[in-house]
C-alpha cells in the first residue's frame, strides 16, 4: 500500500473501468453441480423440470445464481449455497431472506417467490426478470434510471428491524488507522481519517440504504426501468448513501457525478462535507481491501477493490482541492 493509487487515466484525469472482465467476474456454482435433491426441490416447487440454466456472470461471490428456465418455458432466479462448503456465502444468502421478506411492497426489487433452508443449503427463488445489467461505461440513460430508482427506495421507510447504517459500518472507520501503519506518507492522510471518523453522524436517518448499489446489482428492462438487486446487508440511513456510491463509479466513468449530486432530488441539499466524509469512508475501507489475498472463489475481487480505492480517492481528493 506504498505511494498514490496507481490507475490508468483518462483525458480528465480519472480512473478508467477497471481491467476486469465486464459481466463475467464471477466463479459460480452451476446448476448442474447443486445436489440431485435440491435440483428435484427445485423442479417440484417449479412444477416441471429445468430444461436450461444461465449461470449469472456479474458480480464477485461463488454461489449459485442462475436463471432457471422449466419444460413449460416459465423462468425463475435461483440462488443457492452451501452451509458448509460456502458458508459465508450462505449466511449472505439467509441474510438477503430476511431482508426481502420485510421490505415494503412495490419497490423496484425481483419478488421474492419462495425459499428453503436446512442444515446444509439456503436456496432462494426469484422473480425472473427480463433485464440486463447496465453497461459499462455508464451510458447516461441508464445511469439516470438507477439512480431514479434509488429515489423511489428511499422514500419507503426501512423496516425497524433494519441495522443503522453506521452501526453496521463501524469497521471501516477503522480502515485508515491500517492505512496510516502502511503507508504513513499518504497524501492528506490525517484530513481523510477524521472526514471517515465523522461518518455516523452525517449519515444517520432512516431511510432504506441497500448499501452495495452498483451496476452488476441493478437490472434495466426494456422500458428503461432499474430494478436493484442483492439485498443482503440493507440497513437504515441518510436517503442519500446509495446515491453518492453509485456515483462513485460513475465519476471513474468519466461521468461529472458533481454536476449530477447538484441535480439529484437525493443529493442537492446535501452538504459537501457530509458526502465528503462517506467518500472518505469507503476509501479506506477499499484501501484495506486490495492489499489483502485474493480468494480463489473470487479472482477479480481485489482488483475491483483496487479501482475503488482509486476512484474514491481521486474524486475526494478532487473535491477537497487536495493535490
Amino acid at each position: 500500500m506504498a505511494g498514490m493509487p496507481s490507475a490508468t487515466t483518462g483525458p480528465r484525469g480519472l480512473a478508467t473501468l477497471p481491467d476486469l472482465p465486464h459481466g463475467s467476474t464471477a466463479r459460480r456454482l452451476d446448476w448442474a453441480l447443486l445436489p440431485p435433491g435440491i435440483r428435484r426441490l427445485v423442479e417440484e416447487r417449479l412444477g416441471c423440470d429445468v430444461v436450461a440454466a444461465e449461470s449469472a456472470g456479474a458480480g464477485f461471490t461463488p454461489g449459485c445464481a442462475s436463471v432457471l428456465t422449466g419444460a413449460d418455458g416459465r423462468r425463475i432466479f435461483l440462488k443457492a449455497a452451501s452451509t458448509r462448503a460456502q458458508r459465508p456465502f450462505a449466511e449472505a444468502y439467509a441474510a438477503e431472506l430476511r431482508a426481502l421478506r420485510t421490505l415494503p411492497s412495490g419497490l423496484p426489487v425481483p419478488r421474492l417467490l419462495w425459499s428453503h433452508q436446512d442444515d446444509l443449503w439456503v436456496v432462494l427463488a426469484l422473480e425472473h426478470l427480463d433485464a440486463q445489467n447496465p453497461v459499462r461505461p455508464w451510458e447516461p440513460g441508464q445511469l439516470g434510471s438507477c439512480l431514479d430508482a434509488l429515489e423511489v427506495l428511499a422514500a419507503a421507510p426501512a423496516p425497524p428491524s433494519l441495522p443503522s447504517f453506521a452501526g453496521e459500518f463501524a469497521v471501516m472507520a477503522g480502515c485508515w488507522d491500517r492505512v496510516r501503519r502502511a503507508a504513513p506518507d499518504w497524501p492528506h492522510l490525517e484530513d481523510a481519517a477524521r472526514l471517515a471518523a465523522g461518518y455516523a453522524a452525517v449519515t444517520a436517518g432512516d431511510a432504506l440504504v441497500h448499501t452495495d448499489a452498483r451496476d452488476d446489482n441493478f437490472l434495466v428492462d426494456a422500458e428503461g426501468r432499474a430494478h436493484l438487486c442483492d439485498w443482503n446487508y440493507p440497513a437504515r440511513g441518510a436517503a442519500w448513501v446509495d446515491t453518492v456510491c453509485l456515483l462513485m463509479t460513475a465519476y471513474g466513468d468519466g461521468v461529472d457525478a458533481d454536476a449530477l449530486l447538484a441535480r439529484r432530488r437525493l443529493t442537492r441539499d446535501v452538504a459537501p462535507d457530509h458526502v465528503d466524509a462517506l467518500l472518505a469512508l469507503l476509501c479506506g475501507y477499499f484501501l484495506e481491501r486490495r492489499d489483502r489475498p485474493t480468494p480463489y472463489s473470487s479472482p477479480h475481487l481485489r482488483r475491483h477493490q483496487d479501482w475503488c480505492a482509486e476512484v474514491s480517492w481521486s474524486w475526494l481528493a478532487r473535491r477537497r482541492g487536495w493535490s
